[in-house]
């Protein structure tokens, strides 16, 4: 632990402009976090760079290369004016109070203000021990950083409010999971990493007046309209309530399994951070289980929504005592209740090309999920076939010959075929092209998913990084075409369903 008059910097070269650091968070005080420096990693290199996210922060790209960079985001160096931290933070853990957690192998650096004039948190995954560790090492492998840096990226691509990864060191210092692995660090970006279980550690451990300091700062730094509110406190509930259902909306209508949706690991801002176990539905499987580890099934696909409202519940319970009543509280989280089917319709009826509303639409919507699930027909090639199909009828005479290759994804085709005339008459009313022009801009041809990952993983630990960097820019702009690399928008490969992801992941 370090205080602020033997808090020492490493020398390093500086990169060609001026960095701008802030440090709002590290003046909150010592309740909320550790000073400390990240533990140095031997012979670091380059394993892959996010220019995009360099571009929108500001950085230099000839900087970014260097070596010294590259000893910036291992840890092994730091750059004047960063105030390395690391926070405190508690939780529940699949439905069970787990008592005090935090930053275990995260460690803050300060914030950077990109070229919107928006401050963006700067994290290091990875950079060792904290006094938040438990029994862990600290560390990240390879493996879990290339899947969060390609995963993070590939969400914000989709719309989906992530965080996101600006770069990944590698070293070849040994780290123990499962198998003997080696060590890595992703550069992890957001406007703020405070979660969920950050108010439950000091509501937990009676610290009121830290519980209140936390949230004026996250309502002045993030909901300022929260203040113009008779019961701010309650409003910022309501806003994170109505932040989340839109989440989990977005999550559910692009088929993404989080895998381990603990109340420290939802976000304060309605983002999604902590990517573990996580994966994209290939067959659509409403009870899919994509983590290993959860063996009950707490965190499957369909369970997402209403485990979202729970965690919510507990986030009120945390902030009960500034919001006052109980009944204020309930009230604050009730919206989710609605905002949240009308979100996810108001998603799928772009996945579809609806532009207009219609009361029947959830039955539309409804009966096409349950032919998917039926059969386990693969989900994202499902909607980017449909999608093609619509956008044929521009070129040609309505036919529903056009959607023979969306036909022939089933089985059962009677159940298709009944279910199309319904949809086609729905779009009766509606310009093809302005239609088509939607579903291509809603329904991804590329998606992370797991087999991908795990060639760019394979090939990275030989130290093979072009597939890593030709998949981060197809995932960067997944609506395009990408005609050299269609085979990843194809079926998976029969091994696919045999990867395990689990909590290590």
């Amino acid at each position: 632990m370090l205080d602020d008059n033997t808090y020492m910097l490493t020398a390093t070269a500086l990169p060609t402009h001026t960095l701008n650091w802030r440090n709002s968070f590290a003046a909150l005080g010592a309740s909320f976090a550790t000073r400390l420096l990240p533990t140095a990693l031997p012979q670091p290199y380059w394993v892959g760079h996010n220019l995009a996210m360099a571009h929108e922060l500001g950085l230099d790209r000839t900087w970014l290369a260097s070596n010294d960079a590259c000893q910036v985001f291992t840890g092994n160096r730091l750059l004047p004016g960063m105030q390395s931290l690391a926070s405190v933070y508690s939780g529940h853990q699949f439905g069970q109070w787990a008592g005090q957690l935090g930053d275990g192998r995260a460690i803050l650096l300060g914030e950077l203000q990109d070229q919107r004039g928006q401050w963006q948190e700067i994290q290091l995954k990875g950079a060792g021990q904290t006094p938040y560790s438990r029994m862990g090492d600290g560390r990240a492998v390879l493996r879990s950083s290339i899947r969060e840096f390609l995963c993070s990226e590939a969400m914000h691509a989709l719309g989906i409010p992530t965080s996101r990864a600006l770069c990944i060191t590698g070293s070849d210092a040994p780290v123990m999971r499962e198998a003997l692995e080696t060590a890595a660090v992703v550069t992890r970006v957001a406007p703020s990493f405070i979660r969920f279980g950050h108010f439950e550690h000091f509501a937990y451990t009676g610290q009121q007046a830290q519980l209140k300091q936390l949230a004026d700062y996250v309502i002045d730094g993030f909901y300022p309209a929260c203040r113009e509110a008779t019961n701010p406190y309650a409003d910022l509930l309501r806003s994170v309530t109505l932040r989340t259902a839109e989440l989990m909306a977005r999550w559910q209508a692009a088929g993404f399994c989080h895998g381990v949706m603990n109340t420290d690991n939802m976000s304060i801002l309605g983002l999604t951070i902590d990517y573990g176990p996580f994966q994209f539905l290939d067959g659509f499987n409403p009870g899919h289980i994509c983590n290993h580890s959860d063996t009950q099934g707490r965190y499957a696909y369909n369970q997402q929504p209403n485990v979202a409202f729970w965690n919510l519940f507990c986030l009120g319970q945390a902030l009960l005592p500034l919001v006052g009543e109980t009944d204020t509280a309930l009230a604050a989280l009730e919206p989710y209740k609605t905002r949240y089917p009308q979100a996810l319709l108001a998603a799928y009826r772009a996945k579809l090309g609806l532009t207009d509303q219609r009361d029947s639409d959830h039955l539309l919507v409804e009966s096409v999920l349950k032919l998917l699930a039926k059969e386990h027909t693969d989900y994202p090639i499902f909607w980017r076939h449909l999608s093609q199909a619509v956008a044929s009828q521009v070129k040609q005479a309505a036919s529903t010959h056009s959607f023979d290759a969306v036909r022939d994804l089933f089985i059962d085709r009677a159940p298709w075929d009944a279910w199309l005339p319904t949809y086609l008459e729905r779009l009766a009313t509606r310009p093809f092209a302005q239609t088509a022009q939607l579903m291509l801009q809603s329904n991804p041809r590329y998606v992370l998913r797991n087999h991908l990952g795990e060639q760019a993983i394979q090939k990275a630990k030989s130290k093979d990084f072009s597939m890593l960097a030709n998949l981060l820019a197809v995932l960067q702009s997944p609506f395009d075409e990408h005609p050299d690399f269609q085979a990843w928008a194809g079926f998976p490969p029969d091994w696919a369903s045999q990867i395990e992801i689990s909590c290590s992941s």
